[in-house]
């Protein structure tokens, strides 16, 4: 998701230095609704991986 966050703010870029305008906010607005997806669904896997109790494996000796 991050991926097409940064795909879309190139875009962006890349039309506002050609003079699109509308393209260029469009795609702007594109990746930074993708972008705070991605943070919300970080967030979350985050405190769900801290409050899960699990312990990692620990490697034999």
């Amino acid at each position: 998701m991050l991926r097409w966050a940064l795909i879309f703010l190139v875009v962006a870029l890349i039309a506002a230095g050609l003079g699109f305008g509308a393209l260029a906010g469009t795609a702007m607005d594109i990746a930074r609704i993708l972008f705070i997806v991605f943070i919300v669904l970080f967030l979350i896997s985050l405190i769900a991986h801290l409050f899960s109790g699990r312990q990692p494996p620990t490697p034999p000796v």
